[in-house]
């Protein structure tokens, strides 16, 4: 999923900023100050950072300039200004974007799929920071593709990798088959729903003794977990 950091000290734009954000599809967190949201940016790795530019402690310009020269999300800027010098000035201090307020909320769900297509600080960092995915005493190596159980390694086919890694980078998450059909097969698939209890079902005899790893949830369709 791709992450969003929403940052506005008013906690009704923040809200539904982030709601908007969370239907369709992307993994938010938010920040009440400028302060907050350096933080975050350090910790969560969003993709695109909603910064609103007058807060307390630390404004959004001053978001930018500790950025400056820095690896750092794409930045789309929000204020009640509508001054082309302050367009200028976010842009200048790294700014992707620049909205202002009040704005319609289909259009900055628009302008954040273009930034987060750029991919960038929160895609690199988090590729650095999971070469190596791990639940429990399974582990899987997004390069080599390699998945091992107490160093023995898994004959897994390529969808059955997929699935797993889906599965293991969001863990305790519960994903209905037709998530997990949409986001590991990116299509309606031929064989329908079946084919995900169908890859479920090997991947389970395939971890043997760890098969608790994935979990169904009755109604609904599966997780993982790190206690089998």
């Amino acid at each position: 999923m791709i992450k969003i950091l929403v940052v506005d000290d008013e906690s009704s734009i923040r809200e539904a900023v982030a709601y908007a954000l969370r239907r369709e599809g992307y993994e938010v967190e938010m920040a009440a100050d400028g302060q907050e949201a350096l933080d975050k940016v350090e910790t969560f790795l969003p993709a695109v950072m909603v910064l609103d530019v007058m807060m307390p402690r630390v404004s959004g310009y001053d978001v930018c300039r500790k950025l400056d020269g820095r690896p750092r999300p794409a930045i789309l800027l929000l204020t009640v200004k509508n001054d082309i010098v302050d367009k200028v000035l976010g842009l200048e201090l790294g700014a992707d974007d620049y909205m202002t307020k009040p704005f319609d909320m289909r259009e900055l769900l628009a302008r954040v799929k273009a930034l987060s297509r750029r991919g960038g600080y929160g895609e690199q960092m988090q590729q650095e920071q999971q070469d190596v995915l791990r639940l429990g005493e399974l582990s899987a190596e997004l390069f080599s593709r390699a998945v091992s159980i107490q160093g023995e390694l898994l004959d897994l086919t390529p969808k059955e990798f997929d699935l797993l890694v889906l599965l293991m980078r969001n863990p305790e998450r519960v994903y209905s088959r037709e998530m997990l059909l949409e986001q590991v097969w990116d299509m309606d698939f031929a064989g329908g729903t079946r084919t995900v209890d169908i890859h479920v079902q090997r991947l389970r005899k395939k971890l043997g003794s760890h098969h608790g790893l994935i979990q169904t949830v009755y109604g609904i369709g599966y997780k993982s977990t790190g206690s089998p």
